[in-house]
């Protein structure tokens, strides 16, 4: 596999629901598309999210005029943090399947789970290994050791870090206040905040953690990311 680009934090828009954030696109020599998601909490991995992100990379693949047969074949990769669908194996690929005749539907559409608590002596398992690790010094991989020692134990590491979440803060206020005029500031802000929460939610955070980045009681970004109405304090 030869990986000709890749673009981190892809903004998808969809002009007729909600938008979503991938973590990681990649496009190879062969023409094939990839979404590689790091989750560490089981309800940001669910089946149906994988389901909608493959539809996001098909919905913003083709032009207009192209022929569907020109959609290329995609891969939905979710690395996640326990074993989200439950059957204790380390890694899981799923394809759609012809039910009356046990063969392969092919539509080159395939969603990958890959369970990181399975760190078995593989080279699936070590990666595995590496992802859990805090120390750069006790990761295998010396190119995700080196990067892992600049980001989190460089001084230059820990403000691009910080650089990075006041843009993605930053820019949420903008399209919050731009939305809210009509409405009031506060109301704009708000806004902005729930929109930030999405798209932190979408880079695996936590609840917990949205609700200190935000600024916004740890109830109002759960009932936010669950869908449900509450009232921010």
């Amino acid at each position: 596999m030869k990986v000709l680009d890749q673009v981190l934090q892809k903004d998808y828009k969809n002009l007729q629901g909600r938008s979503a954030i991938l973590d990681c696109v990649v496009r190879d020599a062969d023409g094939r598309q990839f979404d590689v998601e790091i989750q560490q909490d089981s309800e940001g991995a669910s089946p149906k999210r994988a389901r909608y992100h493959s539809g996001l990379l098909d919905m913003n693949t083709l032009n207009s005029g192209q022929d569907f047969d020109e959609l290329p074949e995609t891969h939905i990769i979710f690395i996640t943090r326990d074993d989200v669908l439950g059957y204790d194996l380390p890694i899981y690929h799923i394809g759609r399947r012809i039910q009356e005749v046990n063969e392969s539907f092919q539509d080159e559409s395939y969603i990958i789970y890959v369970n990181s608590s399975k760190q078995e002596d593989s080279e699936l398992g070590r990666l595995m290994h590496d992802f859990h690790c805090k120390s750069a010094a006790d990761i295998h991989s010396e190119i995700l050791a080196k990067r892992v020692y600049e980001l989190k134990e460089t001084q230059e590491g820990a403000d691009s870090m910080c650089r990075e979440m006041d843009q993605i803060y930053s820019e949420g206020a903008k399209r919050g206040r731009t939305e809210g005029i009509a409405e009031g500031i506060e109301v704009g802000e708000m806004k902005a905040k729930r929109e930030t929460a999405f798209e932190l939610a979408d880079m695996g955070l936590p609840a917990e953690k949205i609700a200190k980045a935000v600024k916004v009681n740890l109830e109002t970004v759960k009932g936010w990311l669950s869908g449900t109405p509450s009232v921010a304090r």
